[in-house]
């Protein structure tokens, strides 16, 4: 979280200070923490979900369910539930910091600022059907995303979860787990728009955020996506269901027909 507070800071508050002696310090309490914010809460989202794809990466590649996985990835699967939760945290400060917006001072004063822009201007609508249809979709989105959390955190706890047999607290937890990823990578992106080929947006050569924060979980998805592909989900069911992949003889080496 302080890596991505410190790339924010850079790019919003430090550029315009440095490159046109602008003082944007006030955004730092309210418009900063409301990027780190979902950019930190996306993230955990996504590495709630990456190391059971690694899991499964790693029982193709072995062929079997038995052979243990590494310390590391073990640990790391033992606190799914913990960075699920810190990610539902983190999005709901995201969505109360972002229901704050209009209660602003700064805000109020851009506001009378652009009425007067408008009035110079002799401009008598204002309204941009792009930008209603971008706002009106992603906030769509970010509402859905952050309901699916809620859900999931709801159902991780002990008096929800022991109401519910294996197959039933699996299913919630991955399917709408990589349902709600997908809205949330969704949001990231529709909040984007058209930011990503607009070059005023690379701030002294550093992407827009949202770029960066749709990396991890996008890449999460490919991979699951690659995973339901028939001939892998089809291996996978195998190998969970105890079968495993025939080995060669101890000692006997490849031959040139086994390599064919």
């Amino acid at each position: 979280m302080a890596l991505t507070f410190l790339y924010t800071f850079t790019r919003d508050v430090l550029q315009p200070f440095v490159s046109q002696s602008r003082s944007d310090f006030y955004k730092i309490p309210i418009l900063v923490m409301n990027k780190t914010l979902p950019w930190t809460a996306i993230s955990l989202l996504a590495l709630v979900y990456l190391p059971g794809l690694l899991a499964a990466l790693l029982q193709l590649h072995r062929g079997t369910k038995y052979s243990s996985f590494p310390g590391w990835l073990e640990r790391w699967m033992s606190m799914r539930k913990q960075l699920g939760l810190l990610a539902f945290f983190l999005a709901a400060l995201h969505a109360i910091y972002s229901l704050c917006y209009p209660m602003r001072r700064s805000y109020r004063y851009k506001l009378l600022n652009w009425a007067y822009q408008q009035v110079q201007r002799n401009q008598e609508d204002s309204w941009v059907a792009d930008d209603v249809w971008r706002m009106e979709i992603y906030v769509s989105l970010g509402i859905m995303g952050l309901g699916l959390l809620a859900l999931l955190a709801i159902s991780s706890l002990p008096s929800i979860s022991d109401a519910l047999n294996w197959r039933e607290f699996t299913w919630m937890q991955r399917s709408l787990g990589y349902a709600a990823l997908v809205l949330c990578t969704a949001h990231a992106l529709v909040y984007g728009w058209r930011k990503w080929v607009e070059p005023k947006h690379y701030v002294w050569y550093t992407p827009p955020s949202f770029i960066l924060a749709s990396l991890l979980p996008a890449t999460v998805l490919l991979v699951k996506a690659v995973l339901l592909l028939p001939c892998l989900d089809r291996r996978l069911g195998q190998i969970r269901r105890g079968w495993e992949s025939p080995r060669p003889p101890r000692g006997r080496g490849v031959t040139e027909k086994d390599s064919l």
